[in-house]
C-alpha cells in the first residue's frame, strides 16, 4: 500500500482521534477509549511530538493511521532507564490488513532511534510484534505493572545491547491509568 507518513499536527488532532476511534471500534480485546489515551498522552510530559506519527493515504487527502511512542521508565530500585512504550497503532478499518500499520511501526521505530531513544516496550499480539524484532521483556527481567502473559509484553532494542544492564518494572505515564 502506497501511503506518506509524516508527523502529526496539531491541527489533525481530531482527524486522529477519529481514526483512532473507528481502529477499534471492532476489535476484541480493546475497551474502546484509545483515542482517549491518545488524547491524554498528548497532554502529559511524556508526549513526544516528533514520535506521534500519521499515515495518509495515497492522494495524501485523508489521515489512515496513526502511532504513538511515548516516554516511560523501567525502575529497578534506584535505577532508572527511558524507554518508549508503543500505544496505541491505529488503522482505519478500510485499510486494515494492506501493511499501513507495519509501515507506521517501522516509521516510528527508526524516527525513535534518530532522536536518540534506545529502547521500546508494548503490549501486544504475540504473533504480531516479533515480526519487527519485539521480544518478550522479561527475556531483560523486564516486568509489566499489571498481570499480563509474558509472551504479550514486548521489548526491542533499538539500540543493540541496550537492554543488556537494564531489569525492572515499567512504569507508564498517568496518561494510560486516567
Amino acid at each position: 500500500m502506497d501511503i506518506l507518513i509524516k508527523q502529526e499536527l496539531t491541527e489533525e488532532y481530531n482527524k486522529t482521534e477519529k481514526v483512532v476511534k473507528s481502529a477499534f471500534l471492532n476489535a476484541e480485546y480493546s475497551d474502546k477509549k484509545e483515542h482517549l489515551l491518545v488524547k491524554r498522552i498528548r497532554k502529559s510530559d511524556e508526549f513526544i511530538p516528533e514520535l506521534s506519527l500519521v499515515a495518509l493515504n495515497q492522494n495524501a487527502a485523508d489521515i489512515i493511521g496513526h502511532i504513538l511512542l511515548s516516554k516511560i521508565t523501567i525502575i529497578d530500585g534506584d535505577n532508572a532507564t527511558v524507554s518508549l512504550a508503543l500505544a496505541p497503532v491505529s488503522v482505519a478499518p478500510p485499510y486494515q490488513k494492506q501493511g499501513a500499520g507495519s509501515q507506521l511501526i517501522h516509521a516510528a521505530l527508526k524516527r525513535a532511534k534518530e532522536l536518540g531513544y534506545h529502547s521500546v516496550i508494548v503490549l501486544g499480539h504475540k504473533d504480531y510484534y516479533p515480526k519487527f524484532g519485539f521480544k518478550p521483556a522479561s527475556s531483560w527481567n523486564i516486568c509489566a505493572p499489571f498481570d499480563v502473559p509474558e509472551e504479550f509484553f514486548m521489548a526491542i532494542e533499538l539500540t543493540e545491547g541496550s537492554l543488556k544492564h537494564v531489569q525492572g518494572v515499567v512504569h507508564y505515564s498517568k496518561a494510560f491509568s486516567e
